[in-house]
This record gives structure tokens, sequence and C-alpha cells, in this order.
């Protein structure tokens, strides 16, 4: 496929390319080998939770295929696989008896990714709680901190030798203000209560899980992946230029503060400190020095000033795109240069290591003509993004690696089935792989990339 050749040539030889996928929205299996229900497995069974009542039941059977899926993503020309581990194969309860079947599969699967060639990224939690620890209380219960540190200690005791590197959680922003917020992600509460209870608890387990893969493997590369926003004020109006400041201490300040300096942002403190159950030793364990992190970019966030009476921190309206930009098949805006405009301004505002993009991509809902999916919208968005990175990193941003969200289609939580990130198509019925257009360019913009 066609791409400007310059474009290759913007990024170093040593810059890590991937791709990436997560458990529970590839994997199926989901009552096979040992293993027990996640948060995920009750909310999708749940009517009116997800598109159509889809579940992660089969969705690309994975457990199964994983052996031609790495062949897949070997053919590609990719450095390195990121993917997560289910904990519910692991712990099926979250705690107690260890299922072996369970590592047994990741066993496997790291193995062949060594014998091909690939590099080893995985993420200890993509969003599947196991379902026992919800009864607990969840993300709101500290227990479930604790809970998180002993399953990460089974997982890099067994598997830890063949990581190139690890991520402690996946989008705290997700499991936090998508789920115990607004109510769309599993386990789908609205309440403030939980929301501030569940940043803490889950600040509080990467800080505990840096600590125990440590303990394990001290020269573990360990990091976090984070989807911070990218925020822009509606106006040049001082209100919304205010606004904005506050959203982005809300949506990236009460990850990014506490992990990187050992403090909470005072507003987030004044606005729900009371419902955070902050102890003594707290912060300084959750502030573990680590050695990388990982941004997840898909679209910017726009706001104005939420100026009506009542209005709650951070008080903060989001602006919808105004008619004109492109959006996504999911409705999202491109705007590419949110990436770089955030990649600069994090690495100004935190004391930050080595930044990887951890996930970037695109929805578009093209489907086979005569075998071929001709996904040319992702190939655009893909370029521009692409050229963002290496604008931040011209501009002095220790950005990487890339991992080009997804691999193939899958289980896109509450859509369901009906939105399609991957670059490789599945058809869900025959479990069919197709490599999209978007695919083939990705693997010649590699092979230029390896040429120099």
């Amino acid at each position: 496929m066609a791409f400007p050749k310059d474009l290759a040539l913007r990024f170093p030889g040593d810059f890590l390319f991937g791709v990436a996928t997560a458990a529970y929205q590839i994997e199926g299996a989901t009552c096979e080998d040992g293993r027990k229900p996640s948060i995920w497995d009750a909310f999708s069974k749940m009517p009116g939770r997800v598109y159509k009542g889809h579940s992660g039941d089969i969705a690309c059977d994975h457990y199964h295929l994983w052996e031609s899926d790495l062949d897949l993503i070997k053919s590609l020309g990719v450095d390195a696989y990121r993917f997560s581990i289910a904990w519910p194969r692991i712990l099926p309860d979250g705690r107690g008896p260890v299922n072996e079947k369970g590592l047994d599969f990741y066993d496997r699967l790291i193995d062949g990714m060594v014998a091909r060639g690939l590099k080893v990224y995985p993420t200890l939690y993509h969003w599947d709680l196991p379902l026992t620890l919800a009864g607990d209380g969840g993300w709101t219960a500290r227990s479930t901190a604790e809970a998180f540190a002993d399953y990460t200690e089974v997982v890099v005791r067994r598997l830890g030798d063949r990581m190139d590197a690890l991520a402690t959680i996946n989008e705290p922003w997700c499991v936090c203000h998508l789920s115990h917020l607004y109510g769309i992600h599993a386990p789908g509460e609205k309440s403030v209560e939980a929301f501030a209870a569940s940043v803490h608890t889950l600040n509080l387990a990467h800080g505990l899980g840096v600590q125990a893969a440590r303990s394990v493997k001290p020269d573990l590369p360990m990091g976090i992946v984070i989807n911070a926003h990218s925020v822009y004020p509606a106006s040049d109006a001082p209100q919304d230029r205010q606004a904005a400041e506050r959203a982005f201490q809300f949506n990236n300040g009460l990850f990014f503060e506490p992990m990187f300096e050992g403090r909470y942002p005072a507003d987030v403190l004044d606005a729900f400190g009371d419902h955070m159950d902050i102890r003594d030793g707290d912060l300084k364990t959750i502030h573990q020095p680590l050695d990388w992190w990982g941004l997840n970019y898909y679209t910017p966030l726009r706001v104005k000033a939420d100026t009506n009476v009542g209005a709650v921190y951070p008080m903060a309206e989001t602006v919808p795109p105004a008619p004109g930009p492109e959006l996504t098949d999911i409705g999202w805006e491109v705007y590419e240069k949110g990436l770089s405009d955030l990649l600069k301004d994090l690495d100004t505002r935190y004391p930050l290591p080595d930044c990887y993009i951890t996930e970037n991509g695109a929805c578009y809902n093209d489907e086979p003509q005569d075998g071929v999916v001709n996904d040319q919208r992702r190939i655009d968005y893909l370029e521009k993004h692409f050229n963002a990175i290496a604008d931040a990193r011209e501009a002095g941003v220790p950005v990487k690696g890339y991992f080009l969200w997804s691999l193939m289609d899958n289980f896109e939580w509450a859509e369901g089935y009906r939105m399609r990130f991957g670059i490789v198509h599945v058809d869900y019925d025959t479990q069919v792989r197709t490599l999209k257009n978007s695919a083939l360019w990705y693997r010649d913009f590699l092979e230029a990339h390896r040429q120099g």
C-alpha cells in the first residue's frame, strides 16, 4: 500500500512498533479451564447494558486460535504484541487458589511470541475484574487493591521471566469515570461516592502492584497505561480556559499527580477527598518510580464553563464537535494535533519516564468487498497520527514506541460487535480473519522503517 516514504524515516531504527488487544475482547472461552465470571460477563448479560446483548463469550475465539493469530501478527512485521492477562483465569475468585490451567494458557501464548521473535508487553488489568471481588465492593473497596497485588505476584512469578515490560492497569479513567460515575461500563454505577473511592483504590492497586512485581523480578520494566484527555476550551474566554484546566485535573491530574508526584490535585481533594479513604503511607505507595508509561489516544475533549446553578466539580461541560470536523464511525472527532499537544503538555507538567503510545486507532466499519476491505479512512487516520507522534518526538518528548489499536475487530465493550477498530476484519460467524488494506499499509510502512 502506498504511503509517504519519508514518514517511516521520521522514526529512529530502535523505535518499537506493535499491535494491541485485550483479553475479554478477543479470547472467548469464558467458561473453560477453570475461568470464572468477571464483572463484564455479568454486565453483558444485563438487559440494556450492551448493544443487542452482545458479550465476550466467544469473541474472536483467540483462546483456541492463538497460534494462527500469532502467525498473523508475525506476518505484519511488527516488533511487539501488547495483550492483557485475564485475572479470572489466574485467580478465578480474585484471591485464593491459583488456576494453573489459566497460567498454562499464557505460558503457551508467551512462549509462542518468543518463538516468533515478538517482544512481550502484557497488561495485568484490562477491566475484567473477577466477579467475586465485586461482591466485596469491587474497585470501591480497598481490599481489591490488596488482591491485585497478590494477583500480580502470582503472574510475575510464573511469567515474568519472558516479559519485556509490564503494565499494571489499562485506562484508569475508564475504570473510574466511565464505570463508576457515568455508568456506561461495568459495573455500571452512577455514584460520586463510588467514583471517588474507586480512584484511590485503583491508584493504590497500581502502587502495590508495582511493588509486588518488583519483589519477584526487580529488573522487570514497570509502567501503567493511561488514556489521558487532550482538553481544549471552547473559546478563549477566561471562564472556558479555567474550565479546561479543571477538566484536565479531573480527567488526568487525579492519576498523574499521585503516581508521578506523590500527591492529589488540591481541587480534587476538596471535591472528593471525603470519599477516598486516603491513609498514611498510601501516597508513598502510589508514587512508585516507573520505567515507562503508556498513553492511549483517540480523540480530543472540548469543554466550556458550566455556569448552571449547583454545577459540581469540575464545572466543565463537554462541547460536541462543531459541524465540519471529520468523525469516525463511533462518532469521535479526528484531531491528530491533540496527540502531539497532549504529549508535550504532559511532558512539561510531570516528571515522566519514557512514553509508549499503547493504543491509537480508529473505528471504521468497512466490510469486505470481493475479499478486500478498503479502509482508506483508517489509513489516513494512522498517517496523520504517526506524523503527530513524530512532531512530539522532534519537540523533545521521549516517545519510544507505538502499539496500534487494534490487531483485529473484537468485542467493543458497551458497543458490542457493531464497532470495528481492527486492521484485521473478523467474521464473527466463521472466525475468518481478513487483512484490511490498513494492515497491508502498516506492514509496508514497517518494512520501509526497517530498511531505513
